[in-house]
């Protein structure tokens, strides 16, 4: 699909660097004077108004923060690192996470009021290509670490190595590897209608294109017709993919395809979706306008909302 990676979170041209991953010395020295993005307990820093709340790494805030992760560096030779400070407790003993559009914001007392850790949904169509890709870098790679501190061969706890791209077993020397769960997402089409479905945990009037996880042994193309068919009972024949995003909630690669329903009969499965209809596109043009009687426009970075767009506006090729 032509222009794909200009989805939210997609391919900035991030060097990696991911050599300096085995230099502890170089990366050491690029510390020194490189910046870090703090995230606590799944919310970056931002700055109000604007984009990423980047530190130098000898600020009291990062060095409250467990090991530096190495996202990569500039064509200036400028290193990125991201350090998880989820162990501070801020006074007013708000949590993280805690709805679907979390607005509020936690500032740090080392910080100026301008600076606070705001959820990356709410904030981040803020941001710039590059900061973008280093927010969902940092976000996935530190909630995998939070999440897996012990080796899955023997229990023993595991340490940070490779520049948090890699974790091993003391105990038993196994090495673990950050992992991404690859999620399909489908534009259904059936003449010139599209599916849309609903959760019933999200927001009154939110829809979006119907997805859902590949599961080990299949393909693609086989997870998109069968989560189709047991979502809403719909018969997907050819399908063929567009593009991806990186989803970092908390770590998932959406695979976004598009496939040619061949039934149009809707039976929704009740413990997967709380409704589900065929939109066409004078429908979708009113959920665009916001004039929908029902559904409200789709959220703005997801690759739902750039998916309908660009089938609406007939650019899908």
């Amino acid at each position: 699909m032509r222009g794909g990676e200009a989805v939210m979170f997609g391919a900035s041209g991030l060097d990696r660097a991911a050599a300096l991953r085995l230099q502890p010395e170089v990366l050491a020295g690029l510390q020194a004077g490189g910046r870090v993005l703090s995230v606590w307990r799944g919310k970056p820093l931002f700055v109000q108004e604007a984009g990423l709340g980047w530190v130098w790494a000898d600020h009291p805030v990062v060095r409250d923060g467990g090991p530096l992760v190495f996202l990569g560096r500039e064509e200036d030779g400028q290193a990125s690192f991201a350090a998880d400070l989820s162990a501070w407790e801020p006074d007013s003993g708000a949590g993280a996470e805690q709805s679907f559009f979390d607005s509020s914001r936690q500032p740090h007392p080392a910080l100026g009021q301008a600076f606070a850790f705001e959820d990356l949904r709410h904030a981040m169509m803020r941001l710039t290509p590059r900061e973008a890709e280093l927010a969902a870098t940092a976000r996935a790679l530190l909630h995998w670490h939070r999440s897996h501190g012990f080796c899955a061969a023997c229990g023993a706890p595991s340490v940070m190595e490779q520049a948090g791209w890699q974790r091993k077993c003391p105990a038993c020397g196994a090495h673990h590897f950050p992992r991404t769960d690859p999620v399909v997402i489908m534009l259904i089409t059936h003449g010139n209608r599209v599916l849309v479905g609903r959760n019933a945990v999200w927001p009154e009037g939110m829809y979006s294109l119907l997805a859902g996880f590949v599961e080990p042994g299949e393909t693609v193309e086989a997870a998109v017709r069968r989560e189709v068919f047991e979502e809403a009972g719909v018969r997907v024949g050819a399908v063929r993919y567009l593009t991806s995003q990186p989803w970092p909630f908390p770590a998932s690669l959406m695979l976004g395809c598009r496939g040619e329903a061949e039934t149009e009969a809707i039976t929704v499965d009740p413990a997967e979706l709380e409704d589900a209809l065929w939109l066409g596109r004078d429908a979708l043009l009113q959920v665009f306008a916001g004039r929908h009687p029902r559904i409200r426009p789709p959220r703005k970075g997801a690759i739902a909302e750039f998916l309908l767009r660009n089938w609406l506006a007939d650019r899908l090729d």
